[in-house]
């Protein structure tokens, strides 16, 4: 079995971690676009949090892992058909990888060849949306995806739901996932359709001094020097970590957010000028999440601020008059709508 990178052992991508963290706590933020150029831990962070993710009830044996809690209508046909008698088990949120030049049944399901040409039965085999049901979807160089695959991905993302409908076949099954995307903005652009689906946006880069470089060349050989070693040096930091997302997701519900982060969030859009409502709802929610990480009772005008340029940076019309990045452009906005009253970040 692979040992993956500790995710609390990443150094200098705090943004990326911080992202990263708060889908976890909130799946229906909408994922994470994380997009920069080559050596900068973005593979290795994002593959990382598949370790730290808390476990979730499933319906046993069921291929898309329904939720046994779950309405009726938000389950798969045979779970839907069983509901009042359908047993539990209890797994780890799924993280599932579509690689790059992956078809599209491989995607979205097709026709079971072998049980077709053994049985002479019409059968569906799952593909790669219905294994990251109710988890995490990680498409490394999103900004490749070919553009069947893109629509594919839009169209489950919008509805929840996978309808297959080829070879004889009719089939519909749940299909939530986060979608966690990377990619250098170098080789291509992302489809703007796309972008728009991710709820936050974190460029990283290379770390710029000296001492934070030595420190990641320092733990990286000792991973690679002995990897079980180093997790288990790691696993104090990693169970903690594991412990505070579960317990952030639990209070979610009960975080309390004041009319004054609406209006500011509102306000900050606007001035802004982000297209429809999707940058207000995902300001709030994620300043929410970030409160939940924090043990916090509500969410503050401070969270909304650290999390506004990964939410909002993504969604920024392009101003041939302003040359600025996103972020300086969000940080500018900030400070002149509030004169420096939201505090300078969060921990």
């Amino acid at each position: 079995m692979t040992i993956a990178y500790p995710f609390t052992a990443i150094v200098g991508q705090d943004d990326m971690r911080r992202a990263l963290t708060i889908a976890a706590v909130d799946p229906g933020i909408g994922g994470v676009l994380v997009m920069g150029e080559r050596g900068t831990g973005k593979s290795t962070t994002i593959r990382a949090l598949a370790a730290l993710l808390p476990k979730i009830d499933v319906v046993r044996d069921c291929v898309y892992k329904c939720d046994p809690h779950a309405p009726r209508s938000e389950l798969c046909d045979q779970c839907a058909k069983a509901k009042d008698t359908l047993d539990s088990a209890t797994v780890t949120i799924p993280v599932v990888d579509l690689p790059l030049g992956s078809t599209e049944d491989r995607v979205v399901g097709a026709l079971d060849i072998e049980r077709a040409l053994v049985n002479g039965e019409k059968a569906f085999q799952p593909g790669l949306l219905a294994q990251a049901n109710r988890g995490f979807l990680y498409v490394d160089e999103v900004n490749l995806l070919e553009d069947h695959i893109v629509d594919a991905l839009l169209d489950v993302a919008a509805s929840g739901v996978n309808v297959v409908e080829r070879e004889g076949l009719s089939v519909r099954h749940p299909a939530r996932f986060v979608l966690v995307g990377s990619g250098n903005p170098e080789e291509g652009e992302l489809r703007p359709q796309l972008q728009d689906r991710f709820g936050l946006s974190v460029d990283v880069r290379t770390p710029t001094d000296v001492a934070t470089r030595v420190d990641i060349i320092r733990l990286r050989e000792a991973f690679d020097q002995d990897r079980a070693a180093f997790r288990k040096k790691w696993s104090r930091k990693e169970r903690t970590l594991r412990k505070k997302i579960e317990v952030a997701r639990s209070a979610l519900d009960a975080i309390d957010t004041p009319a004054e982060i609406l209006e500011t969030a509102a306000s900050l859009c606007l001035a802004l000028g982000t297209d429809g409502l999707r940058g207000e709802l995902t300001l709030v929610r994620s300043a929410r999440a970030l409160a939940a990480l924090e043990g916090a009772n509500s969410a503050t005008l401070a969270h909304l601020r650290a999390i506004a340029s990964s939410v909002l940076r993504h969604r920024l019309r392009r101003d041939p008059l302003d040359d600025s990045s996103a972020d300086i452009r969000v940080e500018r906005v900030i400070n002149e709508l509030f004169d420096g009253a939201i505090e300078n970040g969060c921990d």
